[in-house]
């Protein structure tokens, strides 16, 4: 028997008691059935919410090894929450998320990717268990009131699209009907949001990666459209690269919520499980293998482990599959040749000014980055980030390095990037002048009186103005490796004079910082390094020593920047032009 299905079976029923006791019983309230959601002290119907719980019970109720399997009272426990998320869903046939998106398609379309695969299973186990018939009915029953949302619902994000092409595609399976088709061939029409080296719009190793992922694999099988697979790989094979030796997920630059976020790999198992299956890949079968064991929660309906491994057994059983080495000895750049720059020239001709109704227009999609692992210590160069460099040693974790300057202000993000053996430069020129009065001939029309405020501001045609003074700066981060850590030469050019610049250091909270030069920020858990040089340190030993400190102002942050709670920031005052170097150095 697979280790990883009984450790998921074990935990699945680890977590079916705690569910049973929030669920609702009370037969007067309108939300009868439903699980309340521990932070917001609301039932939810949606993928993470009752849907996730019910996901949850069935895989318990289908599994042979499970305590609870096809026990009656967990049975009706399941049939009370499905009626709930019947009596929730809108006439439209969609969902509220809870926390945002009222009568959503796309976050309906989570749930129905989820409940089409408990329906097809349900259907199967009532062959020999007839008692699964009405729950198996319940989820039809919701399945075809979504319909007309998933065939006329729009999204909001860009991995949303995918996720209507796959309840689509899974509802077509159940319930043929050539319009499901035609609108997933719709949403498909837009091309794959992907790069070359197998990143996402979102840059959300996180969460969103793998939620593209699943979604394009169910896509894939259900649509019979194999070639949307080879993004689902591409993604993949990515992501052997961003995982540090802890085995937490690379967070350092996301679009998403998941920025700076702990994150681990089991969003990603049953992607890698199937698709290792599906092309007999020994990468993707050891990925697999290292994936599984982080699982602590099942947080959605639509890709619970274990309803994967009853759906499709044939294909979760990857034990005939060799396993790849997997690598922890790399410098690998990621979207070094992605023509980003020239992506967003184009985008200046659309007409959009980078607003998109309810999402962000992502404009650091294919921004170039690098990764360095060398075993236990592993590294990140990041552009279109906030921060521009990141690392852990064994537990001691630089959790980002970033630039602020007056002159914009706020933080720089660099968008100018060269590699080469082993030296990594980053460069940002930035422009900020003045606006002249607007033109008499475009203005809108005095009032009667004469009076010279002729409109509120926010009615004058602004983009009229007339540049004036226009100022530049350009900053550069040029990062080398060195045998026992990095090198940082920080330099702006000498166009721009007395601009006050900070170089900020951001450690985890769980290591100790000494140093003579440290001075301790009132009321706050950041220092300035004013001279010479610090050292971090952890509890087994792992540190990183910083050189060297400067304090040639004394603003504590720069205005429009602000440094992270629950954390620690070592703060280096300099004032342009700059020609400064520090060193990172390692022991343990």
């Amino acid at each position: 028997m697979d280790s990883i299905y009984q450790r998921l079976v074990q935990l699945n029923d680890q977590l079916v008691t705690p569910s049973l006791n929030l669920q609702i019983k009370d037969s007067a309230s309108r939300n009868v059935g439903g699980i309340i959601d521990s932070f917001t002290g609301l039932p939810h119907p949606s993928h993470v919410g009752t849907g996730a719980v019910i996901a949850k019970w069935t895989a318990a109720l289908c599994s042979p090894e499970s305590a609870f399997y096809r026990d009656n009272q967990l049975l009706a426990n399941l049939e009370l929450a499905l009626q709930y998320m019947l009596n929730r869903q809108h006439s439209d046939g969609t969902i509220t998320l809870g926390s945002t998106n009222y009568h959503s398609p796309p976050d309906t379309g989570f749930v129905v990717i989820g409940f089409a695969q408990l329906y097809e299973l349900l259907v199967q186990q009532s062959v020999d268990h007839p008692a699964f018939e009405k729950a198996a009915s319940l989820l039809a029953l919701f399945l075809k009131r979504a319909t007309p949302a998933m065939l006329e619902g729009g999204c909001h994000t860009p991995n949303h699209r995918w996720i209507l092409t796959a309840a689509l595609g899974l509802l077509n399976k159940s319930f043929p009907d050539p319009a499901l088709v035609a609108r997933a061939d719709a949403w498909l029409a837009e091309g794959i949001d992907i790069t070359a080296d197998g990143e996402w719009t979102e840059r959300s190793n996180g969460i969103y990666n793998a939620v593209s992922d699943i979604a394009l694999y169910h896509a894939a099988i259900s649509l019979d459209r194999p070639e949307l697979l080879e993004s689902v790989r591409s993604n993949l094979r990515m992501m052997q690269y961003l995982v540090h030796p802890s085995g937490e997920v690379v967070t350092d630059y996301s679009g998403r919520q998941d920025y700076g976020q702990p994150s681990d790999m089991s969003g990603y198992f049953l992607t890698y499980r199937l698709m290792a299956a599906y092309d007999r890949d020994p990468l993707f079968a050891a990925l697999s293998d290292y994936a599984g064991p982080f699982y602590k929660q099942f947080f959605s309906v639509t890709d619970h482990p274990l309803i994967g491994y009853l759906l499709y057994p044939e294909q979760m059983d990857i034990s005939h599959i060799e396993r790849a080495s997997l690598p922890d000895q790399y410098v690998k750049v990621i979207n070094g040749q992605h023509p980003i720059h020239e992506d967003l020239q184009q985008m200046k001709k659309l007409g959009h000014q980078l607003h998109i109704t309810h999402s962000s227009a992502h404009t650091a999609f294919g921004a170039p980055l690098v990764r360095v692992r060398n075993g236990e210590t592993s590294a990140t160069v990041m552009t279109n980030a906030p921060s521009f460099f990141s690392l852990r040693h064994g537990s001691a974790n630089l959790l980002a390095v970033k630039v602020s300057t007056a002159f914009t202000p706020g933080v720089v993000s660099f968008d100018q990037f060269q590699a080469e053996d082993g030296h990594y430069k980053l460069g940002k020129r930035m422009y900020k002048g003045y606006n002249g009065p607007i033109p008499k001939g475009l203005l809108p029309p005095l009032k009667a009186d004469g009076v010279t405020a002729a409109a509120p501001w926010y009615l004058l045609p602004h983009g009229e103005r007339e540049t004036t003074h226009l100022q530049e700066q350009f900053i550069e981060s040029e990062l080398t490796q060195t045998a026992d850590g990095w090198d940082i030469h920080l330099y702006s050019d000498k166009v721009q004079e007395d601009v006050m610049t900070q170089l900020t250091f951001i450690f985890a909270k769980d290591g100790k910082l000494s140093g003579e030069g440290l001075e301790a920020i009132a009321g706050s858990s950041n220092y300035f390094l004013k001279q010479g040089s610090c050292r971090y340190e952890t509890a087994d030993g792992s540190a990183i020593e910083l050189t060297s400190g400067a304090f040639e102002h004394w603003m504590p942050s720069v205005r429009d920047d602000s440094h992270p709670a629950g954390c620690q920031s070592v703060i280096v005052n300099l004032v342009a032009p700059i020609d400064n170097r520090f060193s990172i150095r390692l022991s343990s």
